[in-house]
């Protein structure tokens, strides 16, 4: 078993020729390169929020798991925080601080990183199970545009311009990114406000998208309603849910990544497919551009909620 030391820990790697993504042969060992290669851009949106990790040991076709607990075996290097106060039961959960944790969550198949919308109020950071209290607050709103059968990637664009120019009235910022499946996220960095805010802020806002196209946008989570339709899921505010990380990737049958897009590119595509990057390709992109959410690690560019 091959060995590798990173920032003085020394990481055991394993099965890294085993292929992860069938239909295109991508492996374990490509994984873990990817996310080496976009550390400088993804650890700053991972940096305070404890993390759920959706595993994949046998492959995105061999069926996988939702993590949020720290997983059996895990270094005791590997920052965690004990959070009390999203489920009836306390979670410990892993912070992925550094290239090192990094790198070991993509090594046990942690394909999917998902955080919430807020971070754990530490001042002092240490390698030890820290008690998270109640009073942790949201720092960035979230739209995931979903589209339901008959509705396409473009349509989900159709409504982010509608919720960005609405959110710009109230004075926020929204930036897009790709979901990395078959829609759209907008992210707009807030000052920090109680989950319970940003949840009932967001919920008006897709009701407005719902009510000014009607056609299109959908503020329900009714499966039966969704076909040809795009569902504004205003949910993934709540305390206790997350999102699929910045430059993470996905379980798709290709190695797929939730990539930070701009809006002209977003107004520029005339097929989904070109809204559609690859982990392959995303370093050049990142060197190309940029991390195009940088914005929301920048506490001036938040704003408040509307009163």
């Amino acid at each position: 078993m091959p060995y590798t030391e990173i920032e003085g820990h020394r990481l055991a790697l394993s099965n890294l020729d085993k292929v992860l993504y069938p239909a295109s042969g991508f492996t374990k060992g490509e994984a873990l390169h990817y996310y080496a290669s976009v550390a400088e851009a993804l650890l700053p949106h991972l940096h305070g929020r404890p993390l759920s990790f959706f595993r994949f040991p046998d492959g995105v076709e061999g069926g996988g798991f939702f993590a949020k607990n720290v997983p059996p075996g895990a270094p005791d290097w590997v920052t965690t925080a004990e959070v009390t106060h999203v489920s009836r039961e306390p979670l410990h959960q892993v912070l992925v601080e550094d290239l090192a944790t990094l790198v070991w969550a993509a090594n046990i198949a942690a394909l999917e990183l998902h955080t919430p919308q807020w971070r754990v109020d530490r001042v002092d950071r240490v390698n030890s199970a820290d008690r998270v209290g109640t009073g942790n607050l949201a720092d960035r709103l979230v739209f995931d545009l979903d589209p339901g059968e008959g509705a396409t990637l473009l349509d989900c664009r159709t409504v982010a311009l509608w919720i960005r120019d609405r959110l710009a009235d109230d004075g926020l910022t929204a930036l897009p990114k790709t979901s990395g499946a078959k829609g759209l996220h907008l992210l707009a960095a807030i000052t920090p406000a109680p989950s319970a805010a940003a949840s009932a802020y967001a919920k008006k806002i897709a009701e407005e998208a719902e009510a000014a196209l009607p056609g299109l946008a959908l503020s329900r989570m009714t499966r039966a309603l969704r076909k040809r339709k795009v569902f504004v899921d205003h949910s993934q505010n709540a305390a206790a849910k997350t999102t699929a990380a910045p430059y993470t990737l996905r379980a798709r049958p290709r190695p797929t990544v939730s990539a930070p897009v701009t809006w002209d590119e977003l107004e520029a595509a005339t097929s989904p497919d070109e809204l559609i990057f690859l982990a392959p390709g995303l370093p050049a992109r990142l060197e190309r551009h940029g991390d195009l959410l940088a914005p929301l690690l920048t506490p001036a560019h938040a704003r408040p909620l509307p009163a």
